[in-house]
């Protein structure tokens, strides 16, 4: 068996970097491309490696000279590569297709060992390397029938986004034995390039012969392998993140991402919060049925987004402020307020980083499960000298949960002393009491010095669209804030989606029943876990000691690297010793199965 590497093309998307490189020459994680593919190639027992070159071909043969690779490698120059597709680098090489068994690939591929092994193991003569299609995905995929039977090749232009479940993506690996060579692809190959040119992808000729009663050609499914193809700048920042040879170094530039992990293959976000029984998805097709109006036309501005805002929660319109999800309001309001803040510690980081430290006065609860009480906050800031107090309920990461009448307390205690209390409801909905938010229309007017915050992304399951409420019955805060942010600060899927919101409510109050209900469920099977103690939650999430086996680094790590699984570790945020805690976003049954059992392995 042979390797033929197809590396005649200029990358134009990657910009500056291929300026006077080819492609395969950029590197990731300081290694080039090229140098790692003949690298695991070199493992293999092939008899030579084929190499297509063109753009600044001369100066990549060179580099490969430097490299030391032991199994002989022949060259094929293209020197029409500017105005030809890869159909005419791949005719120019066919002598050596009828030479012997292929192993054929693309150069702008980064993957791990164990996906060239999958061909080369399986018995079948002639396979297309394919992965379960994923929207980070681009280019030709297939659809497959029985026995792994190809029935069609789905080029670029043919793709059809409504049968994306049916797809599968090439890999651009493939193995074709000699007599597939012989008797169908070179033929096909020839025919089709005097029919219609050389400007055109070899894929298209797989495409006709895949059209015959016995294409030869089967799909070989990936499972779970790593592989990624780099076309451009932000290609190569996920695949420096996922092939990083460092784990410290591939878990930090995951992490730094904040977000963004439907781009990562097979990557199960624990980390980030959100609904996972809301929307439904008969709402989600009413807004794809509406896209092309949503993409291409002007959102309302804000006072149309107050309006919305206000029928949805049942308020006045002058008693709420929308924002591009609440990150965007909390700072607003933060760089309003002067003098003393009091914080509760630990909890969402993003109130206290956005006030000076020297004017935080920090709460710490003194048990082991960081729970306390309205009470509790009344008596440690009573002699305090505050401007402000936050109070996130349930807390992030905690789950601390008061009650509605003891918030109200507190309001009002916050109200006589002349204190700005600051309530983020974010995640209050998933609270086992009935009726648990403040957000009703007498009592904003009773306590006008208390502000409201929700984040609708983590309540309804629709981060995406980054959409955030900030509420007061303080009329004249509300109005100064309102001039403060973006007249159109909410898109139009943003808009639209407050706009048909209500019309699901009765699928909302439904979705937060089955969430309950698999809370539940989870936190008994995660208390089966002995190493794991869980500590009380009514957010939709669960804050986890770990106890004396691991950090939570290590854990973190090893889900992330091992199982393709992100947690939150909380090291930087609950400092305690030598006490380690984590944090676990609930998802749905399925998925949070997938962590117990990691974990239950694991620990």
């Amino acid at each position: 068996m042979q390797g033929l590497i197809l590396a005649a093309g200029m990358g134009k998307r990657l910009k500056d970097l291929t300026e006077d490189n080819t492609k395969c020459m950029v590197k990731v994680n300081g290694v080039t491309m090229i140098e790692r593919v003949l690298g695991q190639l070199e493992k293999l027992p092939l008899s030579r490696i084929v190499i297509v070159v063109g753009y600044e071909g001369q100066k990549l043969i060179d580099y490969i000279g430097t490299l030391g690779i032991q199994t002989p490698i022949c060259f094929v120059n293209n020197p029409i590569y500017d105005k030809t597709n890869n159909i005419y680098s791949l005719a120019l090489a066919k002598e050596y297709l009828l030479k012997e068994d292929t192993l054929l690939l693309e150069s702008d591929l980064i993957f791990e060992d164990s996906v060239l092994q999958v061909l080369l193991d399986d018995p079948r003569e002639t396979l297309a390397l394919v992965d379960k299609y994923e929207s980070w995905m681009d280019g030709t995929c297939i659809k497959i029938g029985d026995n792994d039977s190809i029935e069609a090749f789905v080029p670029g232009k043919k793709f059809v986004f409504e049968d994306i479940q049916k797809y599968y993506k090439t890999v651009n690996i493939y193995k074709f034995s000699k007599r597939f060579s012989e008797t169908h692809y070179v033929p096909f190959l020839d025919a089709y390039s005097k029919a219609l040119g050389n400007n055109e992808y070899y894929e298209q000729v797989l495409r006709v012969i895949t059209m015959l009663d016995d294409p030869e050609i089967k799909a070989k499914k990936l499972n779970g392998q790593l592989w990624y193809e780099i076309d451009d700048i932000q290609d190569l920042d996920i695949a420096s993140s996922m092939f990083a040879p460092d784990t410290d170094e591939k878990v930090s530039n995951i992490q730094a991402r904040y977000g963004g992990y439907w781009r990562y293959p097979h990557l199960l976000d624990f980390c980030y919060l959100v609904n996972p029984y809301f929307p439904p998805q008969k709402l989600m097709n009413e807004m794809k049925a509406s896209f092309e109006t949503l993409l291409t036309q002007y959102p309302s501005g804000m006072r149309i987004n107050s309006l919305l805002a206000a029928r949805n929660f049942g308020i006045h319109q002058e008693h709420v402020l929308v924002g591009n999800g609440a990150a965007e309001l909390i700072k607003c309001l933060m760089e309003k307020i002067t003098g003393k803040v009091g914080f509760v510690r630990p909890t969402f980081e993003e109130y206290p980083n956005r006030y000076p430290e020297e004017n935080s006065v920090i709460y710490t609860p003194d048990n082991e499960d960081f729970s306390y009480t309205a009470d509790d906050l009344m008596g440690y800031f009573a002699d305090k000298e505050l401007s402000a107090l936050v109070l996130i309920n349930p807390d992030n990461p905690s789950g601390n949960y008061i009650k509605k009448a003891d918030v109200l307390r507190l309001a009002t205690w916050c109200e006589e002393r002349n204190i700005l209390f600051i309530l983020d409801e974010s995640f209050v909905d998933f609270a086992e009491e009935d009726d648990s938010t403040m957000i009703h229309e007498n009592i904003i007017n009773n306590h006008k010095s208390m502000v409201i915050m929700k984040s609708i992304s983590k309540s309804y399951g629709v981060p995406g669209l980054r959409l955030g409420i900030l509420v007061s019955g303080n009329e004249d805060m509300i109005a100064a804030m309102k001039k403060e942010v973006a007249i159109w600060n909410i898109n139009s899927f943003g808009e639209f989606y407050m706009q048909i919101e209500e019309k699901y409510k009765k699928d909302y109050a439904s979705g937060l029943e089955k969430f309950k209900a698999e809370r539940a469920r989870f936190v008994e099977q995660l208390h089966a876990i002995p190493a794991l103690r869980v500590i009380p939650s009514q957010a939709n999430f669960l804050m986890v000691e770990i106890k004396g086996c691991m950090t939570a680094k290590e854990l973190m790590k090893v889900l992330l690297l091992k199982y393709n699984l992100f947690i939150k570790d909380l090291s930087k945020k609950v400092k305690l010793g030598d006490r380690q805690f984590i944090r676990l976003a609930v998802r749905n049954e399925g998925d949070n199965n997938k962590l117990l059992s990691a974990l239950k392995e694991i620990l």
